[in-house]
C-alpha cells in the first residue's frame, strides 16, 4: 500500500476539542502534562517514578496472567524487562470485541508498537514496552458481542452478566462459531482452547503481536488492585475524584467544549462473578445497585482492604489505575478517549501521579483498486472523499450538465419582461404593478420547478458517474459510519496476510494526519 494524508478537519469525523488539542491550541495547555512530541518524552522519563516494589508486583502478575501461553525466550525477557528501572511502557486499551471488532483496534496496537520502537531509537539508554490494556472488567456485553464483515453482522447471544472478561465460551459460543468458519485458524484455536473471553483475546492478540513485543495487561488482578487501595478508599469515602474531574470538566465547558464523560460521587463498581454494578452512598450506607448488597462504612473499609479486586473503576478512575500499576509514559486512544483524558488531569494531580502524554492513535482509510479507479474517473482528490454527498452531486451535475440546469438566463429574461411590463402598466393603473410582481413570483416558482426537472433529467443522464460516487461512499462509509469503525480487519487480512505488517511500515504515531491507503499498483 501507498500512503497519502489529509488534514483531519476535512474528514468531518472529529470534534473541535480534539482538533484544537492536536493543533496545540494555547487555551488547552492546563489540561495535559506534556504535548505528545518525541522530544518531550525525555521529561516524562525523568518525572515518572515507579518503585522496584511495583515493578516486581507487575512482573509477577504478568507471569501469572500468561501461564496458559507458551512464551518464547524473547517474550519472556520482555516481561522480565519491566522489572528494570530503565524500562517504561506506552499503552493503548480496548474492549474485548469478538474477532478484534472494528478495524481501529488493529490501528491502536500498531500505533502503540511503533511508538515504542521510535522511542527506543530516540532514547537508546531506555527500553520501551508496548502494552495492550484488556478491558476485561467492562460489563456492556451488547457493545462487544459482534463484529461486522462485508455488510454482515456476526453476533454471539448470551445471557451471562457481569465483567465480560469472565464470560465463559459455552455452548452458545460454540454455536456462534459455526457462523464464522471462514475465520483464520489462529482465531479458531484461541477460542476453542480457552475457557473465558479474556483468555481467548489474550491468545489471539499475542499471536498477532507477540513477536513485536506487545504485552497484554489484565487489570482484573487481585495483586495489582492492592496497589490501588488508597484511591479506592478515598474515592468511595470522600468523593474527591468527582470533585477534581468536575472542576476540570467545568473549565473545558467554560471554553465552549463538550464533555465526553461525566464523573460520579463514587466512581467504582462492585464486582464479583456475574455482577458489576455501581456503588451509591445513601444515608451513610453504601448500596450496590440492582442487588441486595449494602454496607456500613466500616464494612466497606474492611472489604476494600481485604478484597480490592471486588472494586472496579469506571472511566474516570481506570486511567489512574493504569498509570499506578505501569511505568507508563503515554496513552494512545481514539478521539473520544483523548478528550476524556483531558478531563482527568486534576484527578492525577490530586493523587500525585504523573499525567502521561495523551496521543491520538493513527487514523486510516483503506481503498481497494476499484474504488481508486472510480475516484480517478471522477477526478476526485483525496479530500473529496469526505465531502457532503448531496452538495457534491449538485455541483457535479451542474458542472457536467449540457444545459444550464438552473435556467439562470431564462429566469433573468422573464424577470426583465415582467418588470418592464409592470412598469408600463403602472402608468395606466398603479395597482397593476403589484399584479405583475405577483405574476413574476409565480413564474419564478414555475421556472424553479422546471429547473428541478432538468436537474433530475441530467442526473439520469449522469447516473453511471453518480453511481460511482455512491459506490465510493458506501465503501468508505459503510452504513454511514467511517470504515475503521465498522469493518473488521479480516476484510483485508483474508485477501492480504501481510496487511498488518504493511501498516507497521506506514503508520507514524507522531503524525496526527488522517491517512489514505491505496494499492501500490495504482
Amino acid at each position: 500500500m501507498i500512503k497519502a494524508t489529509v488534514d483531519p478537519a476535512c474528514t468531518g469525523q472529529f470534534s473541535q476539542l480534539f482538533l484544537d488539542y492536536i493543533q496545540e491550541k494555547p487555551e488547552l495547555r492546563d489540561f495535559y502534562n506534556q504535548y505528545p512530541r518525541i522530544e518531550n518524552f525525555g521529561k516524562l522519563i525523568e518525572n515518572k517514578r515507579f518503585t522496584a516494589e511495583k515493578r516486581e508486583i507487575l512482573v509477577q502478575s504478568l507471569k501469572s496472567q500468561y501461564q496458559k501461553i507458551d512464551l518464547s525466550d524473547d517474550f519472556a525477557k520482555q516481561i522480565e524487562s519491566l522489572g528494570k528501572e530503565n524500562t517504561f511502557t506506552v499503552t493503548t486499551g480496548h474492549q474485548l470485541n469478538l474477532f478484534t471488532g472494528p478495524l481501529y483496534f488493529i490501528y491502536k496496537i500498531v500505533s502503540t508498537i511503533n511508538l515504542a520502537k521510535q522511542l527506543g531509537d530516540k532514547y537508546p539508554k531506555h527500553h520501551f514496552v508496548p502494552v495492550y490494556w484488556m478491558a476485561t472488567e467492562d460489563h456492556d456485553f451488547d457493545e462487544i458481542n459482534y463484529f461486522k464483515l462485508d455488510g454482515k453482522k456476526y453476533q454471539w447471544n448470551s445471557d451471562q452478566s457481569g465483567a465480560v472478561g469472565d464470560f465463559e465460551l459455552d455452548k452458545t459460543f460454540v454455536e456462534f462459531m459455526k457462523s464464522v468458519s471462514f475465520a483464520p485458524d489462529f482465531f479458531k484455536e484461541a477460542y476453542s482452547s480457552s475457557k473465558t473471553l479474556a483468555e481467548a483475546v489474550r491468545k489471539y492478540v499475542h499471536h498477532l503481536f507477540g513477536e513485536k513485543g506487545l504485552v497484554i495487561v489484565d487489570g482484573n488482578d487481585a495483586e495489582l488492585k492492592k496497589l490501588f487501595i488508597p484511591v479506592i478508599e478515598q474515592d468511595i469515602l470522600t468523593g474527591v475524584a468527582n470533585e477534581k474531574a468536575q472542576k476540570q470538566t467545568d473549565k473545558l465547558e467554560a471554553l465552549g467544549y463538550k464533555s465526553q464523560i461525566f464523573p460520579r460521587e463514587i466512581n467504582f463498581f462492585y464486582m464479583e462473578k456475574g455482577i458489576r454494578e455501581r456503588i451509591e452512598k445513601r444515608d451513610n450506607r453504601y448500596y450496590v445497585l440492582d442487588t441486595e448488597l449494602e454496607f456500613e462504612e466500616e464494612e466497606i473499609k474492611t472489604l476494600i482492604q481485604n478484597s480490592p479486586e471486588k472494586f472496579s473503576p469506571n472511566v474516570v478512575l481506570r486511567p489512574l489505575y493504569q498509570e499506578m500499576i505501569l511505568p507508563n509514559l503515554a496513552y494512545l486512544g481514539g478521539p473520544a478517549e483523548v478528550i476524556y483524558w483531558l478531563q482527568l488531569k486534576g484527578v492525577f494531580d490530586h493523587f500525585g501521579e504523573v499525567f502521561p502524554a495523551v496521543m491520538p492513535r493513527n487514523f486510516a482509510l483503506v481503498l481497494d483498486s476499484l474504488t481508486v479507479k472510480k475516484m480517478d474517473s471522477l477526478n476526485l482528490k483525496n479530500e473529496d472523499l469526505f465531502c457532503d454527498y448531496i452538495t457534491w452531486k449538485k455541483n457535479f451535475v451542474a458542472e457536467k450538465s449540457s444545459l444550464d440546469i438552473f435556467l439562470k438566463e431564462e429566469k433573468e429574461k422573464l424577470s426583465q419582461i415582467f418588470e418592464a411590463a409592470g412598469s408600463e402598466a403602472s402608468e395606466v393603473d398603479q395597482s397593476l404593478k403589484s399584479a405583475y410582481e405577483a405574476a413574476k413570483v409565480r413564474v419564478s416558482k414555475i421556472m424553479d420547478h422546471l429547473s428541478g426537472k432538468v436537474r433530475k433529467a441530467e442526473e439520469r443522464r449522469l447516473r453511471i458517474e453518480i453511481g460511482r460516487m455512491d459506490a465510493i461512499k458506501a465503501n468508505i462509509n459503510p452504513n454511514g459510519s467511517p470504515q475503521e469503525r465498522v469493518e473488521n480487519f479480516m476484510k483485508f487480512y483474508l485477501e492480504n496476510p501481510n496487511f498488518i505488517e504493511e501498516l507497521f511500515a506506514l503508520f507514524d504515531p507522531f503524525d496526527f494526519n488522517f491517512m489514505i491507503l491505496k494499492p501500490e499498483n495504482d
